[in-house]
């Protein structure tokens, strides 16, 4: 807790308990990195200040405001959980762990995490970062080598229940900062109460195989929502565009529409170079 307060506000979202606010952050934070997040952030709720003002938007602005963030169907599902944060719970987000799971876009991480920053519960968030700290401190193991529930038990036992969010909080930072894949013990506050301090463990480890983002489905989808921010546009000026074969893109426009992210007209559906596509209202 020493180590991590100089860091108790180095991000915005950390400099408030808006449940709203909170829950737009952890939904960006999602597979980006906070530095990203950070103009993101600040630019959506500049737009959407509440979650009535996000629950009344179209979709295609909210998208639009995305923009950056990468992995669109956030946006989408950031969305919906709007919608139904105001039809349901009378514009409130809620409280309890398994009501905010029932939210578009929310797994068990997030509402934990919603729950711990926003309301002071006494619950665990264990997200990537948290869970490499808990296997490795705690149990002396890497995460792969430990089931995931026995990880998540641990981390609700060391959990500070005087402080539940800000324990949360630096254990994210310790493990995004210092434990590490390959990580800085030199640099660890709790090093000397380690149970895993052997440099050696994660080079046995077999490496991370990520899959190519050159060429693949996630960076034509990307391209295509990029271009229909602007304007609507044709599969055929799509494929221009973006530089891949038409069939590429009538298969990515396939899954966006499933996505909710963009609507096709029959000729897109059907694979016609004149078939016009937008964003989702």
């Amino acid at each position: 807790m020493k180590w991590f307060e100089p860091r108790r506000h180095a991000y915005p979202w950390r400099g408030t308990s808006d449940p709203y606010a909170v829950l737009v952050s952890e939904v960006m934070l999602q597979q980006t990195q906070a530095a990203r997040v950070v103009p993101a952030f600040e630019r959506f709720l500049g737009r959407f200040p509440t979650v009535a003002a996000l629950a009344q938007a179209p979709r295609a602005d909210v998208v639009r405001v995305w923009e950056g963030l990468g992995y669109n169907r956030r946006a989408v599902a950031l969305s919906e959980a709007a919608r139904a944060i105001v039809r349901d719970h009378g514009g409130r987000v809620p409280a309890d762990p398994e009501e905010l799971e029932r939210l578009p876009g929310v797994g068990p991480y997030t509402a934990a995490a919603v729950a711990s920053f926003a309301y002071g519960a006494t619950i665990a968030a264990v997200d990537t970062n948290v869970r490499r700290v808990v296997a490795r401190a705690r149990l002396g193991r890497e995460p792969g080598e430990v089931r995931r529930d026995t990880i998540d038990d641990e981390a609700g036992r060391w959990l500070d229940r005087g402080h539940p969010a800000e324990w949360n909080q630096a254990l994210m930072d310790l493990g995004r900062e210092v434990c590490r894949p390959e990580p800085r013990c030199e640099a660890c506050p709790i090093a000397a109460d380690c149970r895993s301090r052997s440099g050696s463990r994660r080079s046995r480890m077999a490496p991370r195989r990520t899959a190519p983002f050159e060429g693949s489905m996630r960076q034509v989808r990307g391209g295509i929502v990029r271009l229909l921010r602007r304007r609507a546009a044709s599969v055929g000026e799509l494929a221009a565009q973006a530089g891949f074969p038409v069939e590429r893109i009538v298969d990515a426009i396939g899954a966006l529409v499933g996505d909710g992210l963009v609507v096709a007209d029959a000729a897109a559906r059907a694979g016609r170079a004149t078939g016009r596509v937008r964003l989702a209202d």
